[in-house]
């Protein structure tokens, strides 16, 4: 067999929405609980199953690596190098950076050293590995995505009447360069006391103000609603500091590591290498720790109009360009012409709207929408058909 449909698990987690997943897909609620992600792939703390016989992915992989992942995959990674997710975020998830590659080695290597737990609420690292990041929007979503330029953050704390840091504003102004925006933003993550308190109290001023500015406007608006949820935390900053993005339905953007980034609102999905290493920089009553996220962070701003990806359109296929090998993701249009995917590697393939038939070996499946099937690498090539839309992670 190379097609098996996935019985996916549901995370539960706070910040989730109890019915957008209901909405989009149909998937029961019971108990009415926040449904924050669905995972599909083989994390040892969410693992696919077989829809058929309920074994693990993970079991199904570990019995015969070369023939189900492929040859590259197995030898580079050593199992299924990604996991895909459906993420319905209701309120905002922290702010968050993600360590590199290298970084991470050897984090992961000094805390085990240490003797910290896997499971401390210290603990950085997590296991060996960067956490890149896609993010396709199947709603509207909200989000925060790497530094505003430097000049739009000057422009912002100004509009913002910020006078408690006045003194790291201008030298952020007169400088102007990533030294100057390191020293701002470590200025800000180390506030605390008395200037933390006075400095909170001139942003909530602002809130209550009318807006000056278009740009101001969202920022605070942003920062406004973060309050009602983490009240008097150092994140409600980072509007100011980091780009924000509303993601129209079907628009995608990558979330390099080492850069900030939140997810504030919406239902999409999201494909990241297979990782929980995590540096928290606010809006979240978790371990924070300012020197190891300073030292991860990589302090160069990205424009506004780079954010969103441009998708490449090839014979009803859009593929969105990742600059890193341990996932791909496209968008397949399915229709009633049958079309032939070969593979390079282990798939996961997704239905986000309609029906479509995936076939291979004479073994078909037919997905609906919130429906899921890991195809094999051994089968070489499927075909899919019917009149819906499906997301392909691979790598």
């Amino acid at each position: 067999m190379s097609l098996f449909k996935l019985d996916n698990v549901i995370q539960n987690y706070a910040w989730g929405s109890k019915d957008s997943i209901n909405q989009l897909f149909g998937i029961v609620n019971p108990n009415h609980e926040p449904q924050a992600e669905i995972w599909m792939g083989a994390h040892p703390n969410g693992c696919s199953k077989l829809g058929t016989t309920g074994e693990p992915l993970s079991e199904v992989i570990d019995q015969n690596k070369l023939d189900v992942l492929g040859g590259y995959t197995a030898a580079r990674f050593g199992g299924l190098p990604f996991l895909f997710k459906v993420l319905a975020a209701e309120t905002p998830l922290s702010i968050q950076v993600h360590p590199n590659k290298r970084k991470s080695e050897l984090g992961f290597e000094r805390e085990n050293a240490e003797g910290t737990p896997l499971n401390a609420s210290n603990r950085n690292y997590k296991d060996p590995n960067h956490k890149p990041e896609l993010v396709y929007a199947l709603t509207f979503y909200k989000a925060m995505n790497g530094f505003r330029p430097i000049e739009h953050i000057v422009a912002l704390f100004e509009e913002a009447n910020i006078t408690t840091l006045n003194i790291e504003l201008n030298v952020l102004k007169a400088i102007g360069d990533s030294d100057a925006l390191k020293a701002f933003f470590s200025a800000i993550m180390s506030l605390e006391g008395e200037r933390k308190e006075a400095a909170l109290a001139e942003l909530y001023a602002a809130h209550a103000r009318p807006a000056k500015t278009v740009m101001g406007r969202e920022a605070l608006q942003y920062s406004k609603e973060f309050k009602q949820h983490y009240n008097d935390d150092i994140g409600l900053f980072a509007p100011l500091m980091l780009n924000t993005v509303e993601l129209a339905p079907g628009e995608a953007m990558f979330l390099h590591a080492e850069t900030p980034h939140a997810y504030v609102q919406g239902t999409g999905l999201e494909i990241m290498a297979n990782s929980d290493n995590v540096l928290r920089a606010g809006l979240t009553p978790k371990y924070i720790d300012v020197p190891e996220l300073i030292d991860n962070t990589i302090f160069e701003p990205i424009k506004p109009e780079d954010i969103r990806l441009n998708p490449v359109l090839k014979e009803g296929k859009m593929s969105y360009p990742i600059p890193v090998d341990d996932f791909g993701f496209d968008i397949l249009s399915a229709t009633d012409e049958s079309k032939a995917q070969y593979l390079r590697s282990a798939e996961i393939l997704f239905c986000v709207e309609g029906v479509a038939t995936i076939s291979s070996e004479g073994q078909s499946i037919t997905l609906k929408p919130g429906e899921s099937v890991f195809v094999s690498n051994n089968s070489s090539v499927y075909q899919y058909q019917g009149n819906g839309v499906l997301a392909r992670a691979y790598n």
